[in-house]
């Protein structure tokens, strides 16, 4: 089965990010084939200083194989490496209603928050459906609030397919219900856009600093806490298995310790969980040309899976005369 997922160079890679894609497809990889990018071209609706999006590109490739993206195992390349995405866009634009990109809940949100609204944030899920649909993929491994992304891109094949043929895979969406959508800080979805992200990478200080700013009830410490729906417990548990979540469930409910203890055993799990994944990017932040070679080649496989779809996007429209 292939599998496609992608992620923002738009900042540091934080632990909703993890959980809601990257964790999903670094295990996908021993049974399925996955595809895997940086999505540089949809970072340009938030990030327009270019020698900052190229650092932050490189940043986000070392950070995957830091994590465990396999070159060896799966197709893992730069957006913007692969032109055909730009071409399929185009062709997928002829089909896309005004009111299908008007009821984009991604779009309304980020107007609601204050960023600028501009064509390309407009019609960032048509973009995000030729990413989809170049690759003749399967499966596209979303949090919850990307199922409409998935949905879009689906429509709009349809849409294609009915005028032209059966030429674009229909994918599906798949969502893990325990951890589709990761709380921030301030317990709504972490996001770099909403400025409430926990990263991955960085200093400890930083990152303890950080968690300390989580949104908590005041309760005296003496008494029992709330651990349902604690910001502090939602985030925590993602690293847990069952007994821990029982063992900490506990410790909520006999009172006697404060927020501030949960949040301070948070930072631990935190750090010792990521141990491993900072010693690898270690490696390969001393090792930037390794990288890149890494990225030329995964784009030369890229391009050519887009090939087998373009040639035939460009017969059946009479691009290719």
């Amino acid at each position: 089965m292939r599998v496609f997922t992608g992620i923002q160079p738009s900042g540091d890679l934080h632990i909703g990010n993890y959980f809601g894609s990257i964790k999903a497809m670094v295990d996908s990889q021993a049974e399925n084939e996955v595809f895997a990018f940086i999505a540089n071209y949809h970072a340009m609706t938030t990030v327009q200083d270019g020698a900052r999006l190229s650092e932050l590109t490189m940043q986000a490739a070392t950070d995957f194989l830091a994590l465990g993206i396999d070159p060896e195992k799966s197709t893992f390349w730069v957006q913007s490496d692969v032109k055909e995405v730009l071409e399929l866009y185009w062709f997928l634009s002829s089909f896309t209603p005004m009111g299908l990109l008007e009821r984009a809940h991604s779009y309304k949100d980020k107007v609601a928050k204050g960023i600028s609204a501009n064509h390309s944030l407009f019609a960032y899920p048509v973009l995000m459906a030729a990413d989809i649909l170049l690759y003749d993929v399967d499966v596209v491994p979303v949090g919850k609030d990307q199922i409409q992304h998935v949905e879009i891109a689906r429509d709009i094949a349809i849409r294609f397919n009915n005028a032209y043929g059966d030429i674009l895979k229909l994918p599906e969406f798949r969502v893990d219900e325990n951890v589709a959508t990761v709380p921030g800080i301030d317990g709504q979805k972490m996001s770099k856009s909403y400025g409430n992200t926990i990263n991955i990478f960085g200093d400890e200080k930083a990152q303890l600093k950080t968690i300390k700013k989580i949104v908590t009830e005041a309760v005296p410490m003496e008494e029992p806490k709330e651990w349902r729906g604690c910001n502090v417990y939602n985030i925590t548990k993602l690293f847990l298995d069952e007994d821990e979540c029982l063992a900490l469930q506990e410790r909520y409910e006999r009172g006697g310790e404060g927020h501030g203890h949960f949040k301070l055993y948070l930072a631990e799990v935190i750090w010792e969980h990521f141990r491993p994944y900072r010693e690898k990017r270690a490696y390969y932040e001393a090792h930037q040309d390794e990288v890149r070679d890494i990225l030329k080649a995964g784009a030369a496989k890229a391009s050519e899976a887009a090939r087998a779809i373009t040639e035939k996007v460009r017969s059946v429209t009479g691009a290719a005369y």
